[in-house]
């Protein structure tokens, strides 16, 4: 099977066909997810909160976004592997954006990159389009302006708003981006960029008429304690089943019964193999 690539999208979207999309940063999860249907992996930089313990995404660095991509490269040969670029990796200028876009690409092993921001992006995305470099937009609650906007507020729900969404859309379309990730966007609005532009949106948090949808892994995992977005759907506990695993771990060594005998043996077999 050939890899998933970003003109295939497109061809979804006139198929009626849904994307689907989720978050990995690491060899692990990216080795299981090889073996699924899902379309697109993100190397997201919500690897700051889920990953490293942080309340933003705004302290990750290319760096970190290199490292992670690099490690879900070795493993995710078959999807379409989109890295985020971070906070203030492109803000600074075209010349940034391209320099940090190309490392990920370069040293990470993405076949694309995803920045924030809409027709002030404009000729950011032109720029790394014109270099080759597949760019994925995203539009509406914006992450990486989390300080600015006062907290992570849905977007779109008046008529302005709503208008200044389809405008971004549409500017993100012309300057290239093969598809546009919609987050936070009310519903009806969401709808409406979705049919007025030709590429692929992919929603989360914005309703079911997207031409796709992403969610953060360790969200549909459960694997978040004590926190789960509204918009999430947990498909699995994961906090319940590693606690539990952990526990029988603690419960057999401290009664003696880990290592059994039998378990020896077979590892002692398996190391002869």
């Amino acid at each position: 099977m050939k890899p998933i690539t970003a003109p295939q999208l497109k061809a979804k979207k006139q198929a009626g066909e849904k994307i689907v999309m989720l978050t990995c940063y690491d060899a692990t999860f990216a080795s299981v997810l090889e073996l699924t249907d899902v379309d697109c992996l993100l190397v997201g930089d919500s690897l700051g909160m889920v990953v490293q313990g942080r309340s933003t995404t705004l302290p990750v660095t290319v760096e970190d976004i290199v490292y992670h991509t690099r490690c879900v490269a070795r493993q995710a040969r078959q999807k379409l592997l989109i890295a985020d670029l971070p906070f203030m990796s492109y803000q600074p200028s075209v010349e940034t954006a391209l320099v940090n876009a190309g490392r990920l690409l370069k040293e990470g092993g993405a076949r694309a990159v995803k920045l924030e921001g809409g027709f002030e992006q404009f000729e950011t995305v032109r720029a790394l389009v014109r270099a080759g470099i597949p760019v994925m937009g995203h539009i509406g609650m914006e992450p990486q302006s989390v300080h600015q906007t006062g907290g992570y507020k849905i977007q779109g729900k008046t008529e302005e708003a709503s208008q200044k969404l389809i405008q971004d859309g549409l500017s993100l379309e012309e300057a290239g981006c093969f598809a546009i990730v919609l987050e936070g966007i009310a519903p009806e609005t969401a709808k409406k960029i979705t049919q007025t532009v030709s590429i692929p949106t992919i929603g989360i948090a914005s309703g079911p008429d997207c031409d796709g949808q992403v969610l953060v892994l360790y969200d549909i995992l459960g694997l978040n304690p004590g926190w789960q977005p509204k918009f999430a759907k947990k498909y699995l506990d994961g906090n319940r089943l590693v606690f539990e695993a952990a526990q029988s771990f603690v419960k057999e060594v401290r009664q003696g019964l880990y290592p059994s005998e039998q378990q020896e043996e077979k590892e002692s077999l398996r190391l002869m193999q």
